[in-house]
């Protein structure tokens, strides 16, 4: 049995993900050291840019002197100080935040790194996986789709810490079939860069035990409360389902 208890992990996604929910139930089960999640909701990979009465809004970069925050909100707002921290609410900004926190003392180095990601990521903004990979160095411009957003993240989080494992966990099946055919999408991409990286794909669409034939769009059904965020007895089942697929692929 792999010994977790000195080791870190360190933890990306979005409302699936934040607070205590599956990566919390991956790190009591497997004994990890400490549990470091950055993890916010309606968040998505890419960096945005957003256009209203003229005014552009545009991804800012965690260290920016002007760095408005990170909002999790997506209902309507004509506020645009809020839209700038919605448009700040990505993977990029979130592993940015991550770094400094580790920088500064705040949370040890990560040995294990998951990302969780994908479930808020709109169709048009998918981009094109070997487009992504080409090249050594992942470049910041690239990072305005999924595809190129994920191998920044992924590559930097590599590059800062050479030692951890990282491994990418695709969405969970939800309630509402449209969305389940995007995110299907979605995961050939996904599945190609972590290829190409060589990192880990943990398949939680296809393997989690979460089935959209038993959950309500909108209601409550077997594990998910609204058709599309787990309950308590649907946050286990996928952090047993993640925690084993770290187990089994440590080495």
């Amino acid at each position: 049995m792999f010994d977790f208890s000195k080791l870190n992990l360190g933890v990306d996604g979005d409302s699936i993900t934040a607070g205590e929910q599956w990566s919390y139930h991956v790190y009591k089960d497997l004994g990890f050291a400490s549990h470091h999640n950055v993890a916010v909701g309606s968040s998505v990979w890419y960096k945005r840019k957003f256009t209203k009465n003229g005014v552009t809004v545009e991804t800012q970069d965690y260290d920016s002197p002007d760095f408005a925050g990170i909002s999790d909100g997506w209902e309507p707002t004509d506020d645009m100080n809020e839209m700038q921290k919605r448009m700040n609410n990505c993977a990029v900004v979130h592993i940015q935040k991550f770094i400094s926190e580790v920088k500064s003392g705040a949370y040890p180095a990560p040995d294990v790194f998951v990302f969780a990601m994908g479930t808020n990521d709109e169709a048009q903004y998918i981009g094109n996986a070997e487009f992504a990979l080409e090249g050594k160095d992942a470049d910041i411009n690239n990072t305005y789709t999924e595809a190129g957003a994920m191998r920044w993240c992924i590559q930097t989080i590599m590059t800062e810490y050479p030692t951890a494992r990282v491994f990418v966990c695709s969405p969970i099946q939800t309630g509402m079939p449209n969305h389940n055919r995007k995110v299907e999408y979605s995961i050939e991409n996904m599945k190609k860069i972590c290829g190409g990286m060589s990192v880990q794909f943990i398949d939680c669409f296809h393997n989690s035990g979460i089935c959209e034939k038993f959950e309500i769009e909108g209601g409550t059904g077997r594990y998910l409360k609204d058709g599309l965020h787990p309950d308590v007895p649907g946050q286990t089942l996928e952090g047993k389902y993640i925690g084993k697929e770290i187990r089994n692929n440590m080495f």
